[in-house]
């Protein structure tokens, strides 16, 4: 699904990081992510956050929002902010993929990453190496349970019922942000509630990005340890 893959192409920017640049891949702390599914509906403006406990009951924030759009070879995308908080990050983390949607996947195009204050693009091949198609319809291939109420910290939803193939449950509400997603219960004990819908979301990645250039962050690390 979508969130483990985009995190996972990440995980690999960020090792191509620390490989180069030796602290990166510890400072952001990429551990297992759960799946996250649903039913995709880029808008622009429109956002949801959620807290997370996973498996091991590690507590997490994670926001998702639409915060523009673009044409990258010709194809309408857009850009999608992931936010994340807790478990052993030290700092916030602050991503975007530029995804292009096609029927019922998507593939990330570009991805921009902050790392120390500063936004850096990483390299569109490496992005697109490591990019797999995407389902935006959980429904696909999921067993629908049933429509029934959901309550979590956004409020009480009237929610469709689905078992993925993967074993984890997914409580849908169109009114639910980007991925519709209300709740989530992963097969393996990670869960994901609502705690809030966001209709103005606002990009948190500003100005221009950088080419990532793993020596120029090196030194930009170095300076803050003197």
């Amino acid at each position: 699904m979508f969130i483990k893959r985009v995190l996972s192409a990440a995980a690999v920017c960020c090792l191509g990081v620390a490989a180069l640049a030796g602290t990166a891949g510890a400072q952001f702390g990429f551990q297992r992510t759960p799946t996250l599914g649903g039913l995709f509906n880029p808008v622009i403006g429109s956002g949801a956050d959620y807290d997370m406990t996973t498996s091991k009951g590690e507590k997490m924030t994670m926001g998702i929002s639409i915060v523009g759009s673009d044409t990258i070879n010709g194809k309408q995308g857009y850009w999608m902010e992931i936010a994340v908080t807790g478990g052993k990050l030290p700092q916030p983390m602050y991503m975007k993929s530029l995804t292009v949607v096609d029927g019922n996947s998507m593939m990330t195009q570009r991805m921009i990453m902050m790392i120390n204050g500063t936004a850096y693009q990483m390299p569109d091949q490496m992005v697109q190496t490591n990019s797999k198609p995407m389902q935006t319809n959980a429904m696909t291939d999921g067993q629908n349970l049933g429509s029934e109420p959901v309550t979590v910290p956004a409020g009480t939803f009237t929610a469709d019922h689905y078992k993925t193939k993967e074993g984890d449950d997914l409580w849908i509400s169109k009114d639910a942000g980007p991925w519709s997603m209300v709740k989530m219960q992963t097969h393996d004990g990670t869960t994901m509630v609502l705690t809030k819908v966001v209709h103005d979301a606002k990009d948190q990645i500003t100005g221009t990005p950088v080419p990532f250039s793993p020596m120029a962050m090196a030194q930009a690390q170095q300076a803050q340890h003197h």
